[in-house]
């Protein structure tokens, strides 16, 4: 199973996000230390049933949920004063459910001595140097892992994370009265990272679903969850930012806190101080494997979108555009003549796209995406995505100086991924000319599928300290096309302090800023 079998760790230098489900060897729950560099893990734990248990190298702290009760305050705090946690917890704790997986990771190992396929950055490949345990004959090792959930329905539906059931056999959830039942998956939508499950039982809590629009920066959130096994546990801290995008999550605006949350806490809730669900946990960021104050969290309105396609249709849609983007610093702002660094820099548009039909440009940069504004060029991907294939999107682009405003009726993701184009330089000021050795395209590198721009062959000055290569195709500079050197003079002849050279680069295109002296 992808999120309960061995996961990769990343070394620190590449900085990388890469979720991992880490943490408990054995099964008799005994904690590994299992240690990696700045690493993105997901916060479920992964046990593999033919490990030994080893002794637990942290000591997590024991939080007692306080009881449900009839008689439990009903009125909790506004977020402008100290909350009442305990209430919230006592009213809200008993419809945290824990949950468990089964399923088994498939290896080539077959007897003692012969090492399964893993790979060296993988947190189990030196547990299966030192100990090479017999796996069991077909190459399959049994795995076990855990998480956490919550009760939106009083019939058991039970929305929790896609990682912790990913490619699960069996799931059971346990309640804070300990019963226990088997849940159905009823979908999963592993690009938000929410997943939806469905137990038969009737009459059960349910927890209060609430919103993160008023949700403010600064405002105590509780979370609730199975951190290590350690059921119905219950953390709090303060909102640390909205609409955090993550490497490789580009659906999810993620609220990130710095409330304590672990390996076991994926999917459980987390409360704002009203006792509302704003968010599933889903990760953390840590040098160890364990809380180090930073934890995201998909925001409960992405989380019931999913859930309203997966009861509908049980399976989950998203929007594209087909455009590949760029972050706009102050160098694009320069050469644009954008009052601010804001907006998604159009590097590059599909063929028969969305964007293409919606007449979108390379240089374009799109500032508002159906009236919301666009600051990071991460905040595009994710509204394109949590709308629905065949909308029609307004978008409010910054072209030639002046603001236009264009319809794109939108496409089916699919299982493509958006793509993020970025250059290896963000630039630096210089002094200095252009420093460009231009040439036109021969008939050759025509036919080899370039058909406009100048082929550079030689770069010095301030393109080189901005990161243009010797071989790159200059396409356009400040949005303008090019064909010529004299076209290329006449367009930086009128730039102030710094140009956008947007690029050619093997099969993607590229925009690079140059600041001139």
């Amino acid at each position: 199973m992808n999120d309960h079998s061995p996961t990769r760790m990343i070394p620190a230098r590449r900085l990388v996000w890469a979720l991992v489900a880490a943490g408990v060897l054995g099964a008799a729950g005994g904690a590994g230390a299992m240690h990696a560099s700045n690493t993105l893990k997901t916060s479920s734990t992964a046990v593999a049933s033919t490990a030994p248990a080893e002794a637990a190298t942290t000591s997590p702290v024991l939080a007692s949920a306080v009881p449900a009760t009839g008689s439990a305050a009903a009125a909790v705090a506004s977020p402008a004063t100290l909350p009442d946690f305990a209430a919230i917890a006592a009213r809200q704790g008993p419809a945290v459910v824990n949950i468990s997986v089964t399923g088994t990771v498939k290896t080539q190992a077959q007897r003692r001595g012969q090492m399964p396929d893993l790979d060296p950055d993988d947190p189990f490949y030196e547990f299966f140097r030192r100990f090479q345990p017999q796996l069991p004959r077909g190459g399959e090792m049994p795995t076990r892992g855990q998480g956490s959930g919550f009760i939106v329905s009083e019939d058991g539906t039970i929305l929790t994370n896609a990682h912790v059931v990913r490619d699960a056999s069996e799931v059971t959830v346990k309640l804070t009265d300990r019963r226990e039942f088997k849940a159905k998956v009823l979908g999963s939508d592993p690009k938000t990272d929410v997943a939806v499950l469905k137990i038969e039982a009737r009459g059960l809590p349910t927890v209060t679903l609430g919103n993160t629009r008023d949700l403010r920066v600064g405002e105590w959130v509780l979370a609730i969850g199975s951190p290590f096994g350690f059921e119905n546990s219950v953390s709090a801290g303060v909102v640390s930012a909205k609409g955090r995008a993550l490497p490789q999550e580009s659906f999810v605006p993620f609220l990130q806190t710095d409330v304590a949350i672990n390996p076991g806490n994926s999917g459980g809730p987390l409360f704002n101080a009203r006792g509302e669900v704003v968010g599933i946990n889903s990760q953390i960021y840590s040098q160890s494997g364990g809380y180090q104050g930073l934890s995201f969290a998909i925001p409960v309105e992405v989380a019931q979108r999913v859930r309203q396609q997966i009861e509908k249709g049980g399976k989950v849609q998203h929007a594209r555009l087909g455009i590949t983007i760029q972050d706009v610093n102050q160098g694009f702002a320069d050469s644009f003549k954008l009052p601010r660094p804001e907006g998604a820099l159009v590097a590059a548009i599909e063929d028969g796209s969305a964007g293409a039909k919606a007449g979108l440009k390379s240089g374009d940069v799109i500032l508002k995406f159906n009236g919301q504004p666009i600051v990071a060029s991460s905040d595009l991907p994710a509204l394109v995505g949590q709308a629905m294939p065949g909308e029609t999107a307004t978008l409010e682009v910054w072209r030639h100086g002046k603001l236009e405003t264009l319809k794109a009726k939108l496409g089916d993701d699919g299982d493509r991924k958006s793509r993020v184009a970025r250059s290896d330089d963000e630039g630096a000021p210089q002094q200095g000319k252009l420093g460009l050795a231009l040439r036109p395209l021969d008939p050759q590198e025509r036919r080899d599928g370039v058909k406009e721009g100048l082929v550079i062959e030689d770069v010095s000055g301030p393109s080189a300290q901005a990161g243009v290569r010797p071989g790159d195709v200059l396409l356009a500079v400040n949005g303008t096309p090019v064909s010529s050197v004299e076209q290329v003079r006449s367009v930086v002849a009128g730039a102030e302090k710094s140009v956008a050279l947007l690029v050619q680069r093997g099969k993607d295109r590229i925009f690079v800023p140059v600041k001139l002296g």
